[in-house]
């Protein structure tokens, strides 16, 4: 199930007729949970010009059969560019869990 989506700014529209692409990547998995980065582009299909319209991360919670949070696969990052998403994904997690406390009545 989907817990939480993080901010996301549109830079450009995007018009009827026109090509969406979106690109996702597991950044870090957690224990029960996993950050997925989602960047959204639009292609003009007359021009094939692309633009990066938007980007957001979205943090994912395995559900078992019974609604109870399960374990979840470990993924281990590799190329720079994931170790650099994967550290990323630690900082964001702490700051949406201080977050949360700080919204606890």
């Amino acid at each position: 199930m989907t817990a939480s989506v993080d901010s996301m700014t549109f830079l450009h529209p995007i018009h009827i007729g026109q090509l969406i692409i979106l690109k996702s990547a597991v950044n870090r998995v957690f224990r029960t949970s996993m950050e997925v980065g989602v960047k959204v582009w639009v292609e003009d299909l007359r021009t094939g010009v692309r633009r990066h319209t938007s980007s957001a991360y979205l943090t994912f919670v395995a559900l078992g059969p019974n609604n109870e949070r399960v374990p979840v696969a470990r993924v281990l990052p590799e190329t720079d560019d994931e170790k650099r998403r994967f550290d990323s994904a630690l900082q964001r997690r702490e700051y949406r869990l201080s977050q949360k406390k700080a919204e606890k009545p």
